[in-house]
């Protein structure tokens, strides 16, 4: 059974910081591209960031400079790293990690619960 969790979130004062986790089991981590969406009220899902099985990473615009994303693999953990938060940054962050397919294997897109980050003074 394939598990993704989070954890990390919280309410943080606009230019605090917060690191999120999520940890993955049921799948060979290492070969999945982790990543972290968010979904404010009202607004559509959009990606945070995302880190490939080769370290590529890729940074949504809005948080490009302020928003680092890891991932270590012995501990099939995908981490992401928020400084100089604002208020804008409040939302529900998820955890995917997803497979693209191949000419021989299926993809496979996995979603974590979320955790709520609340930026507010």
């Amino acid at each position: 059974q394939v598990q993704l969790v989070e954890s990390g979130g919280g309410l943080v004062q606009p230019g605090g910081s917060l690191r999120l986790s999520c940890a993955a089991s049921g799948i060979i981590f290492s070969m999945y591209t982790a990543g972290w969406y968010r979904q404010a009220p009202g607004k559509q899902r959009e990606l945070v960031a995302d880190i490939t099985s080769g370290r590529m990473t890729k940074y949504g615009d809005s948080v490009k400079g302020r928003f680092t994303i890891s991932r270590d693999n012995a501990k099939n953990t995908v981490y992401l790293q928020m400084n100089s938060l604002k208020p804008e940054d409040t939302a529900v962050y998820y955890c995917n990690a997803k497979r693209s397919p191949t000419p021989t294997v299926r993809g496979y897109d996995y979603w974590g619960q979320g955790t709520q980050v609340t930026v507010s003074s």
